[in-house]
């Protein structure tokens, strides 16, 4: 299994020992702890979301972790334990509304067909519970995040790939017996987010031109006040330019723009993304978006308190009545960040204060000895003057990641989703794993900087005396991919998503690169495709749930309010691997043909899975 590299919880020392164990009144919030499908029990809601909306999930007892581990495979298929039943239920392309243009299997969907479809590249997923209807079947809003169009699927179609990316909202519903599965339905709330919406941007670094567009979305979190966090990560993606008079400036390196950008950028056919025309604001994007996804005529705010970099986690929790969001900057060699509220956020929101324009950044110093530190990203204070080239704290955000560089902050191997203990605040992260990047040198490289190496691993670390906002914490390696048993099963490499399930079970999702998988390297060709694990955080065991189709990684976990069906989120089948080759506008299923099967175009897809036999109530 992945290798666990401390002893359990009640014989190690720092950071659990000699800490309290109790939450107090601090609360991991929808998203962060909701129940398994069928694998824990609901509680009743212990946290009240925003008026006029129901409760938020929250943590509850009971884990039933009594399923059979899957082998390792490689198989053009998503294979769950047996007495478990896997439904697509929100697949690329399917239609937002009755009236919306169908998925059509042998051609590429128009820009404006897309936009009334559902997207791609499916990432982070939320699920907010609605109201019991008059049929008594649960039913909800799934919340997707799509990180991006993979050119070969649409052929190139750069103003397809435009709304093809960015965020569905979709309302689903449960069978109305244990053999129907999850399905999605017409909702005034269903609606998507693309390149091309109208957005605002809020806090220190607001203001100037107005803009439109979430751009590569990945993870995905709920506030106690009933709103959606959507980070935005690899937005550099999409930009370039021709002008070859066009320089790049210090903080265009920083943040990886170039003139021939990466993938398929899109300055060919929108000014917006040419780096040499004034039209273009790549300041506008990099950024945590808040979507109130009960009002679908709401503007998508962008929140520059939590700082510009690509974020690879937003993941939310709640600390004496204070909001704190735990991020990543998901490049090797870059950060992870901490943005705490500067007061509990009723109190905010009852003076008309958004939570998340008031707090403070702030990005982990790790040193060898198992200490760290947060380190303040605030204009004035230590390098970040005007002294120093330093404007204001919203020049700080806009360039946080040169901040974070002038602190001395660590640097990290890839550090993707961040995950927070239901039972005892301790904070998880994965590593998917690298050298740290270029910015990695000197003492802490020296000493092993967190994940390096080429299989990635996890961290944990606790606030000093049990406060999640604490400045100091304590930190240890928990599980390191890549053992030498392969083949066991809890075997995996490359962790990039986790999520804790109500009763403290660690769920890890692994990001094994198209270039492994199945390849012969290491333990690659043991480890077959992509897999969904639960962790046991007090022990170390590791259990495969769940096999990914070829060429997909598996990314956003989330789950129904009664505990009874698990969604995941597969991402990208019948990409491009070493061992099945690529796909291409002639044979795109030359990889994959999952979800629908032979002769079709792989899919990205939202998976309902639950028990055999039962269904959500």
């Amino acid at each position: 299994m992945g290798q666990h590299l401390n002893p359990p919880a009640d014989q190690r020392p720092e950071p659990s020992a000699g800490l309290s164990t109790t939450t107090s009144r601090r609360t991991v919030l929808a998203g962060g702890a909701l129940v398994a499908a069928g694998l824990v029990a609901a509680s009743a809601p212990s946290v009240t979301a925003a008026t006029g909306r129901l409760p938020a999930e929250t943590a509850g007892p009971g884990v039933r972790t009594d399923f059979t581990p899957v082998p390792a495979g490689d198989a053009d298929a998503l294979v769950v334990p047996e007495g478990f039943r896997a439904d697509p239920v929100a697949r690329w392309g399917e239609p937002l509304t009755s009236s919306a243009p169908p998925w059509r299997p042998g051609r590429i969907a128009s820009a404006t067909e897309q936009a009334h479809q559902i997207g791609s590249h499916h990432h982070g997923v939320a699920f907010l519970p609605s109201a019991p209807g008059g049929d008594g079947r649960p039913h909800g809003l799934l919340v997707l995040a799509h990180e991006s169009a993979d050119a070969a699927l649409t052929q190139g179609a750069p103003h397809t790939a435009m709304t093809a990316q960015g965020v569905t909202v979709v309302a689903v519903a449960a069978g109305r017996t244990a053999a129907d599965a999850w399905r999605t339905v017409d909702s005034r709330d269903n609606r998507r987010i693309t390149a091309h919406t109208p957005v605002r941007l809020s806090g220190p670094a607001a203001g100037g031109e107005p803009a439109r567009g979430v751009l590569a979305p990945g993870a995905v979190d709920v506030t106690p006040w009933g709103t959606v966090l959507v980070a935005e990560e690899n937005a550099n993606a999409f930009f370039g330019t021709d002008d070859r008079s066009w320089r790049r400036s210090e903080g265009d390196v920083r943040y990886g723009f170039s003139a021939d950008g990466f993938g398929h950028p899109w300055h060919p056919e929108d000014p917006r993304f040419d780096l040499a025309d004034r039209r273009s604001h790549p300041e506008h994007y990099g950024w945590i978006v808040e979507v109130d996804v009960r009002d679908p005529a709401a503007e998508p705010v962008k929140r520059t308190a939590l700082g510009r970099f690509a974020h690879g986690s937003a993941t939310v929790s709640e600390a004496a009545g204070r909001i704190v969001v735990h991020s990543t900057d998901a490049e090797d060699g870059e950060y992870a960040y901490r943005f705490v509220g500067s007061a509990p956020w009723r109190e905010l929101r009852a003076a008309g204060r958004d939570p998340l324009d008031h707090g403070t950044l702030h990005v982990a110093r790790f040193a060898a000895d198992g200490t760290g530190s947060w380190l303040p990203l605030t204009y004035g204070q230590g390098p970040l003057t005007s002294e120093n080239g330093w404007r204001d704290q919203g020049d700080v955000l806009r360039r946080a990641r040169l901040a974070a560089d002038a602190l001395g902050a660590t640097p990290l191997a890839r550090p993707e989703r961040v995950a927070v203990d239901p039972r005892d605040g301790d904070v998880y992260l994965a590593l998917v794993g690298g050298d740290g990047g270029t910015a990695c040198g000197g003492a802490a490289c020296a000493a092993g900087a967190p994940g390096t190496g080429a299989h990635g691993e996890i961290l944990r670390w606790r606030g000093a005396e049990g406060d999640p906002t604490a400045v100091e914490f304590r930190w240890e390696r928990f599980l390191a991919g890549g053992a030498q048993d392969a083949a066991s099963e809890g075997a995996f490499a490359h962790p990039k998503g986790l999520w804790f399930d109500a009763d403290g079970q660690l769920w890890i999702s692994t990001g094994i690169p198209g270039r492994h998988l199945g390849g012969p390297d290491g333990p690659y060709r043991s480890l077959g495709n992509n897999a969904l694990l639960a962790a046991d955080p007090r022990t170390g065991t590791v259990r495969r749930f769940l096999t990914a189709p070829r060429g997909a990684e598996v990314t956003g976990v989330a789950a129904s309010a009664d505990g009874r069906t698990l969604f995941v989120n597969v991402q990208h089948p019948g990409q491009r691997t070493s061992a099945w080759g690529a796909p291409t506008a002639d044979d795109p299923g030359a990889v994959s043909t999952w979800p629908d099967g032979r002769g079709s175009r792989p899919r990205s897809a939202t998976v309902a899975i639950r028990r055999t036999g039962t269904r959500s109530r």
